[in-house]
């Protein structure tokens, strides 16, 4: 059964109404991979009555009013992507697509969708109950933040959408505690991964420069975001402070890493793994092409990117699930009507980090002074592919498992870092788990802008690549890398690009049809870099395109094909 989405659902329950509502702005998939649909199965098993209300029509209070007013509270989430991330390009541009609306058709989700919706609840219902946001839109725009679209330092999403409360992280716990506190008439204030408004500066707070100090100051605001980034660990963070005008934004600190049992149950709850009835009618959702037989081992991620935000949402340490739980989930899978043999990804943010972490950041929370993978892999993390190596193994000799794919990207600077097993996790991904293509993602071959990135060199990839392409031909198979590449990072000029495509054609034996143009997202170190054109690691000043051709122009330098020359004979 799916959670109730309209009234008529609500009436055949025999509910007067819902204890919480969750507002979602992308399409009701009743999935482990869906946030909104996740916290919503945790919130059922322990008891709440819990509705949905996905993608609201924005033109009226119809849809946002037709589950009634909630008993506890409203949920809030811009959906799996960022709203202005989902409905614009890296050049500004409209996104025509949207793998989460029913139809692909990008219609549904509103620019700045936390705020739209927190603003049709509160013009429908009057003095309502309180509203909490969450979701990755509200999680990286929690505090002072760049934000793209607008060239502007914005303050917290909590103060625009004029919400009540913001989860950050991934809230399995902290959305239970906040509903209990809710239901016994108790402040949640304390609960940690909250972020709340307050006029009066908690005592034990940790003050960052305010939102006027970081407008007006870039070295304020490197050193607050400094500050929150380094906050951000369950076992080391303080809560923190941020003035915005007369008021304090208080972060608390993250919510605790889940234990193993708490993580299996988890993803043990009965998900229908289909489209509600309701959004199906409107047309499919294509995010359920790849997620419906796919299957999550693990989450957060610490290789730290400076480019991406997982290391602030999901958190620096990588918690997975028991190899039990995962195997029962696949039986489970095999089981379904339709299923055709093939699981289409068994991996989490980054395939390989499964099964091992560094014994002192469990036991003491993650180093400030150094990342666990760059400039290289530290010596505490004893990296290890053997848990991996087993889960594949038994996975793909399920009864009814044709082909077990490993969908999501590797870290290959880790498989060379692992002597005792790294060519035979590789060996194992070339003859089973590969589906024509492994990905991999260098970025770029500039130790320039490598070093922005905080990214290996191009020698470990060029040693993976002999590597992957000799157990290949040995096995008679016909498989390739394929590369991930981004333009106009902070610090890259065109002369990088050119060199890069140089690598490319020359060393990968490559012409590369796709790569990315860098999109500064709220909450990351490459973000901070492009509105202060500073590298924030050495104070020192560094090139920022910004110039929509420019960046245009790199990533045509990378995928445009030669033009072949063409020659006149004369007589």
């Amino acid at each position: 059964m799916f959670l109730p989405t309209t009234k008529e659902e609500l009436n055949a329950l025999g509910w007067e109404k819902a204890d919480v509502i969750l507002i979602n702005g992308d399409s009701y998939i009743d999935s482990p991979y869906s946030g909104i649909a996740l916290l919503g199965r945790i919130l059922e098993k322990a008891g709440y009555k819990v509705g949905i209300i996905a993608q609201p029509d924005t033109s009226n209070l119809n849809d946002i009013s037709r589950l009634g007013e909630p008993a506890l509270f409203w949920g809030v989430s811009a959906g799996a992507v960022d709203s202005m991330v989902s409905n614009y390009t890296a050049l500004k541009k409209p996104r025509s697509r949207d793998d989460f609306t029913p139809g692909g058709i990008n219609n549904r989700r509103p620019d700045r969708a936390s705020i739209v919706y927190t603003n049709l609840i509160r013009r429908a219902f009057k003095n309502t109950k309180p509203i909490l946001l969450g979701g990755i839109e509200a999680s990286l725009r929690r505090i002072s933040h760049y934000d793209y679209w607008t060239d502007k330092i914005r303050g917290s999403i909590l103060l625009d959408a004029k919400a009540d409360y913001l989860l950050y992280g991934m809230a399995d716990k902290s959305i239970l505690q906040f509903a209990e506190a809710l239901k016994n008439g108790q402040s949640p204030q304390n609960i940690r991964g909250l972020v709340f408004a307050s006029h009066e500066l908690p005592e034990n707070a940790l003050v960052i420069p305010s939102l006027e100090e970081v407008r007006s100051d870039q070295k304020q605001f490197i050193k607050a975001f400094r500050i929150f980034y380094e906050n951000c660990d369950p076992i080391t963070a303080h809560r923190i402070a941020q003035k915005h005008d007369e008021r304090y934004i208080i972060q608390n600190p993250p919510a605790k890493t889940l234990s193993q049992q708490e993580l299996d149950e988890i993803y043990s709850l009965p998900f229908t793994r289909e489209q509600h009835p309701y959004y199906e009618a409107q047309g499919p959702v294509k995010a359920l092409e790849t997620t419906r037989f796919s299957v999550v081992t693990h989450r957060g991620c610490y290789g730290e990117c400076n480019f991406c935000a997982i290391a602030v949402h999901e958190g620096r340490t990588v918690q997975w699930r028991s190899e039990k739980s995962i195997l029962a989930e696949i039986e489970t899978i095999s089981k379904l009507p339709d299923f055709k043999g093939i699981i289409t990804d068994l991996s989490g943010p980054t395939a390989n980090m499964y099964g091992f972490e560094c014994s002192k950041k469990l036991a003491q929370g993650a180093c400030k002074d150094k990342r666990c993978l760059y400039p290289k892999p530290c010596l505490m993390l004893k990296i290890d592919h053997q848990p991996s190596l087993s889960l594949l193994d038994k996975a793909r000799k399920i009864p009814g498992i044709k082909k077990v794919f490993v969908a999501s990207g590797i870290r290959y600077d880790m498989i060379l870092h692992d002597p005792g097993c790294g060519k035979s996790y590789t060996r194992e991904l070339c003859n089973y788990h590969v589906s024509g293509q492994l990905k991999v993602a260098p970025e770029h071959d500039s130790p320039k802008v490598l070093q922005l990135m905080g990214k290996p060199g191009k020698e470990l990839l060029l040693q993976f690549k002999r590597d992957f392409d000799q157990i290949n031909r040995d096995t008679g198979k016909k498989q390739y890398l394929s590369y991930y590449f981004i333009a106009a990072h902070p610090g890259c000029t065109i002369k990088d690009m050119q060199g890069l495509k140089t690598f490319a054609n020359e060393e990968l034996h490559i012409a590369p049809e796709q790569t990315q143009i860098f999109t500064p997202t709220p909450s990351t170190w490459s973000t901070l870099m492009y509105a202060t054109e500073t590298n924030p690691f050495t104070g020192e000043h560094i090139f920022v395109e910004k110039d929509p051709n420019q960046k245009q122009r790199q990533k045509d330098i990378l995928t445009q094909k030669e033009q072949k020359k063409t020659w006149t004979k004369h007589s």
